[in-house]
């Protein structure tokens, strides 16, 4: 393999001013990015947008500050309405999570998302990614952000290979923290670029070369875009699968009005085997509160 050309400090902060003039230019008008989506407008997209494409979150995001505004708002709801209101985004437990997180914010933090990183850590359903990502973009803190477009940007970029590994590496969390520059708002302006070149230019399937303002860099384009030979990408089959059932048996919760029947979900899948564990699935994870006379409702505490 082509040794990579941003193996020296100096030619590796030669990518910051390329792609940070490239994101003022081209990036898109999120409405978390404006000033007054706040801290915790920053929290909800990042909650949303993960293995979620935007367009599918712009309308959820829009109703869900509407309503909830402050963390305190939403923490004063049920659980199940945090779940309702996720509507069809998918991996609906993300909903129960940032109600959790809502709820130790107001107990914790006076109603103010944190703007420690470690106390933003600390919060249920807060992992590596999301701390750094709302530390940085809501704080303008110095913090490597590794979403799945970030890795392939210097994976591409600086490893010269086609996709990073399928889980993120220690290699990885080296390499983004070499990349990071030192001042703390070009930090947080090269995550957020970074971010959105390798959403809309180096992406997964067509990447745009043309359009890339640290080509002349790339270590993947100059030893000639050799194919990924690493362990297979993991897909997304949905159709058929346990998530496509509880996708359906909480379509039915969301909609009702009040508790439903375990006949009325026995008649959203035909197969009662699958139906049956994904129901038991929802429960055990919390989605799904199961009521006496055999009744269900989405949670209420």
């Amino acid at each position: 393999m082509t040794a990579s050309p941003l193996s020296s400090p100096d030619v590796s902060r030669a990518l910051h001013s390329p792609v940070i003039a490239w994101f003022d230019e081209h990036a898109r008008d999120l409405p978390w990015r404006r000033p007054e989506a706040g801290p915790w407008g920053v929290m909800v997209s990042e909650f949303m947008l993960q293995q979620t494409p935007v367009s599918r979150v712009l309308p959820v995001y829009g109703q869900w500050l509407a309503r909830w505004p402050r963390p305190a708002a939403l923490a004063a709801e049920a659980p199940g309405e945090a779940v309702r209101a996720w509507g069809r985004l998918g991996y609906p437990r993300r909903a129960l999570r940032l109600h959790g997180a809502a709820v130790a914010i107001t107990e914790r933090h006076g109603g103010d998302v944190p703007r420690d990183h470690a106390q933003l850590l600390a919060l249920p359903g807060i992992g590596e990614y999301t701390a750094a990502a709302v530390a940085s973009f809501a704080y303008g803190q110095r913090h490597a952000v590794l979403d799945t477009n970030v890795r392939r940007v210097f994976a591409r970029t600086a490893t010269g290979v086609e996709y990073p590994p399928n889980a993120t590496t220690a290699a990885e969390r080296r390499l983004a923290r070499a990349l990071l520059p030192e001042d703390e708002a070009t930090a947080s302006r090269w995550a957020a670029a970074s971010m959105e070149l390798g959403a809309l230019v180096c992406t997964a399937r067509n990447p745009d070369c043309a359009r890339c303002p640290v080509a002349g860099l790339c270590a993947w384009r100059l030893a000639g875009k050799p194919p990924h030979d690493g362990p297979p990408r993991r897909g997304q089959t949905y159709a058929g699968t346990d998530r496509q059932v509880r996708g359906r048996l909480l379509a039915v919760l969301r909609e009702a009005v009040g508790p439903v029947p375990g006949a009325l979900l026995d008649t959203v899948w035909e197969e009662p085997v699958q139906r049956a564990r994904a129901l038991d699935g929802l429960v055990s994870d919390g989605l799904v509160e199961p009521l006496a006379g055999g009744l269900y409702r989405l949670p209420q505490t």
